[in-house]
């Protein structure tokens, strides 16, 4: 077959709803069953999966006259090895951009959606129709792309995670985290549910929602006075913000430093109070974290390498 380059072209997938409901209840059938008797559409499943297959098909064809493509699940992006001039794309839903490009090192990623009537894509900017006039222009390295800055997390122990969207810093039941928590010259003890570390990126997605919860709260409570919450701000911008989800006063914990400002001259830096079940997680993954109990330290910043996305 000829090709118009030898590049590698990685097609990273995930699987659709209804692949995850035949692995959970093992036949199509018992799935149906399932869905139906609960009162859901299952017809509902297998459009999106007639869909998306579709679509798949079709970008791997395409994707094939631009170069040499490898399709990769979802499931197995922790273990891959991606090639320093590898070419990214990703088929799915917004979160599947998120979760591969914290594992790439500055190769580009094209975000591709699949079903542009279900998915709202503000990280798919393309669809599979525009693959072909597109990937001649990335593969010369003549499309424009944007720069995302991760977050990084670094332990005192050497260990490092990287996230797109944010990081999660807490326990991995619903029992309340302890902790230290250091911001420039301002420290305090806390007990909440965790706190949340943003990137530009994420700042649409989990922070904005709890912003949003927060200033509900408020007014609720009568509190009618209006910060100014960054609810959102650039993806590559070199700071981050943070914020402690429900903390909790008491004689020893405290409730000062609970949403500000990080950036590389002024890190946030937490201490783990947490005997058992501490962990810091990224983007939405619990099975990616890295364990977080007493006597660790863990210090905050936007991350050095930044994504590269094709726009």
């Amino acid at each position: 077959m000829d090709r118009a380059s030898e590049k590698k072209i990685v097609l990273v997938t995930q699987k659709t709803r209804l692949e995850m409901l035949i692995r959970r209840y093992n036949t199509a059938g018992q799935a149906k069953f399932f869905i139906e008797h609960s009162g859901g559409d299952f017809t509902d499943y297998e459009q999106e999966h007639e869909r998306y297959m579709a679509a798949l098909a079709s970008a791997e064809q395409t994707l094939s006259q631009f170069g040499r493509v490898q399709r990769l699940d979802r499931d197995y992006l922790t273990g891959f090895i991606f090639g320093a001039d590898d070419i990214v794309a990703a088929l799915g839903r917004d979160g599947l951009v998120a979760n591969t490009m914290k594992y790439l090192d500055g190769q580009p990623i094209v975000g591709i959606n699949p079903d542009p009537a279900r998915w709202d894509g503000v990280l798919l900017p393309f669809q599979v129709g525009d693959l072909r006039k597109l990937m001649p222009e990335v593969i010369v390295g003549r499309r424009q792309k944007k720069s995302v800055t991760l977050a990084e997390a670094a332990l005192s122990d050497g260990q490092t995670l990287c996230a797109v969207n944010d990081l999660f810093i807490g326990q991995k039941s619903h029992t309340s985290a302890r902790y230290v928590i250091t911001v420039g010259e301002m420290s305090e003890q806390q007990s909440s549910s965790g706190m949340l570390v943003s990137t530009g990126l994420g700042s649409t997605g989990w922070l904005k929602s709890v912003i949003a919860g927060a200033a509900g709260i408020a007014a609720a409570c009568g509190l009618t006075g209006k910060a100014a919450l960054p609810c959102e701000f650039g993806w590559s911008s070199e700071y981050l913000y943070y914020s402690v989800r429900e903390p909790f006063p008491s004689r020893t914990t405290g409730t000062n430093m609970v949403f500000g400002k990080v950036d590389s001259k002024t890190p946030l830096k937490v201490t783990s109070l947490m005997p058992e079940n501490g962990v810091i997680f990224s983007d939405g993954i619990e099975a990616d974290c890295i364990e977080f109990n007493s006597g660790s330290t863990v210090t905050v910043t936007p991350a050095k390498r930044h994504g590269q996305m094709i726009i």
